[in-house]
């Protein structure tokens, strides 16, 4: 980034912040948010487009579309919609514990793949869920039962894709982490397809480069990536989402092959996951505290206990090494964080206006 962009990253800085922060103390209302986008928006309109790099050019592009959100957007015609999805999503944990993870999985895969616009849930053939990184996806019953609810309450006005984004919202606040306000306005996308998963999403064998350049095109930053990854202190993954730290011996049996992985971990980890292990079978992201959302997986890593590649990587750069401790360390330091970040998660690539729909059930377009 040149120096020149210094002011205006600044002011992306604070707008977020200000919207992550907001509590029953300090609300942005519509005018509010209005001036503090338009003051935004005129000091970044006001450089040269050379001037800024293509992280830069990505972040606008998520702000200038984020601005068309509103944190009063159902106030009028659905103004019990967050507590109708936030019952739903305590409803549905309380009989199954794993489904904030589910969620929180879900919000990640539909806004890194054409927006968070719920491309995600259209079922069919060639569709995003066909996708085999898809395939393991949960936590679509929970959307579907709350937009059931809501389409009898306030009939084609909510839409499947601020449905997700408020569930995974929750997930993380009914498991003990920070609970923050995210504006709503998000219309469903009428596209969803099997070719634009890939190239889109974090792989957990990725290098630190690879992820770095895909949370870049989205308009998240190094320390976004980093926060985002704490998504892992919930959750369960398959086994062969991190088998390629272990390899077959002459006997058939697994070995350890990755030195960034504690022994003893390792060994609990292929006792679990055994060479010829089910497809079914899960393993926890965080051993320790699988079922709170807390900074517990910051003190998996520095104990070499990160489940995937893509986890230790981050305590074994020196780009992000120090975040990591620093999480570690101070839970509140990591919720605080969490709370930018996942605004600008759930901000990605949105359909706003006349863009897309509100669809009538989650998993088909209408008509």
């Amino acid at each position: 980034m040149v120096d020149g962009t210094h002011r205006e990253t600044e002011i992306v800085l604070e707008a977020l912040y200000l919207w992550s922060c907001a509590d029953d103390d300090f609300v942005m209302d519509e005018e509010q948010q209005l001036k503090m986008m338009n003051a935004l928006m005129t000091d970044l309109k006001s450089m040269a487009a050379t001037q800024l790099g293509e992280p830069e050019k990505s972040i606008l592009k998520c702000l200038a579309a984020a601005a068309s959100l509103s944190f009063n957007f159902y106030a009028a015609s659905c103004p019990f919609v967050e507590l109708m999805v936030a019952n739903t999503v305590r409803s549905a944990s309380s009989s199954d514990p794993t489904i904030p993870g589910k969620l929180l999985r879900l919000v990640f895969h539909d806004c890194f793949v054409e927006g968070c616009d719920a491309s995600v849930l259209l079922k069919g053939n060639g569709t995003e869920q066909s996708d085999l990184a898809n395939k393991s996806l949960g936590g679509f019953a929970v959307i579907d039962s709350a937009k059931r609810l809501l389409e009898l309450i306030c009939p084609g006005t909510v839409s499947c894709a601020d449905i997700l984004a408020l569930a995974a919202r929750d997930a993380v606040a009914i498991t003990g982490g920070p609970m923050i306000q995210i504006p709503a306005g998000r219309r469903d996308g009428r596209a969803s397809a099997a070719a634009n998963v890939r190239p889109n999403i974090v792989d957990t064998s990725f290098t630190m480069d690879e992820m770095i350049k895909i949370f870049s095109s989205k308009g998240l930053s190094l320390d976004d990536l980093v926060t985002l990854s704490g998504a892992h202190t919930i959750g369960a993954a398959h086994c062969s989402a991190f088998s390629g730290r272990f390899q077959k011996d002459s006997h058939g049996k697994l070995k350890l092959i990755d030195p960034s992985l504690d022994t003893s971990y390792a060994n609990e980890l292929m006792r679990m996951c055994p060479a010829g292990a089910s497809a079914s079978i899960t393993v926890n992201n965080d051993p320790e505290t699988s079922s709170a959302f807390d900074n517990q997986y910051y003190r998996n890593l520095l104990a070499r206990k990160g489940l995937f590649q893509s986890d230790s990587i981050l305590l074994d750069d020196e780009r992000t090494r120090k975040q990591v401790e620093g999480f570690a360390n101070d839970e509140g330091r990591f919720f605080e964080s969490w709370s930018r970040s996942f605004l600008k998660l759930t901000s990605i690539g949105v359909k706003t206006g006349e863009e897309g729909e509100i669809r009538r059930s989650c998993s088909e377009i209408n008509g």
